[in-house]
């Protein structure tokens, strides 16, 4: 198999509210610890704030609330997987708060489901599927998808105003 082949196959998972979601590795950068964000005035409540890459003001954003689930204070297993997202042509960087992160899997392709039609946790629009993993199933998403273009452009817009 083609490296590029086994790439698009390979996930970080990761958990938010005891459930296992899983993004596509070539969008991740890097995964950081929880840090202090710097709140960013009038920005939506999921925007938890920036924090300060090498030098550069990554937005950080949280995923239970964009999500619509049950806040929770940070612990030593939350994480900021910083990732890259398309805004139009444009690629920015962005982070993403999960309560922990797992491991880089390689999800075989005959393993992957639609996502469901009913009874999804998180609206079906940012998943690419449903993963099996023994007897659970851990959700994909597109983080692309997570945010809408507006919303992405405001996420580009702190990281400029940091």
């Amino acid at each position: 198999m083609s490296e590029t082949l086994a790439q698009l196959n390979q996930h970080l998972t990761f958990t938010l509210g005891g459930e296992q979601f899983a993004c596509n590795i070539a969008s991740v950068r890097e995964i950081l610890d929880a840090a202090e964000t710097t709140r960013i005035p009038m920005t939506p409540p999921y925007m938890r704030g920036v924090i300060n890459v090498r030098g550069h003001a990554v937005p950080v954003v949280d995923l239970r609330v964009k999500f619509g689930m049950e806040t929770a204070p940070d612990t030593v297993n939350t994480c900021v997987i910083i990732a890259e997202v398309t805004v139009g042509a444009e690629a920015v960087l962005l982070g993403a708060l999960a309560d922990s992160v797992q491991e880089v899997l390689e999800i075989p392709q005959d393993t992957i489901s639609p996502p469901p039609r009913l009874g999804a946790s998180i609206d079906t629009r940012f998943m690419t599927g449903m993963a099996r993993m023994g007897e659970r199933f851990c959700i994909l998403l597109d983080l692309n998808a997570v945010f809408s273009v507006d919303e992405l452009a405001e996420v580009a817009a702190c990281s400029q105003a940091a």
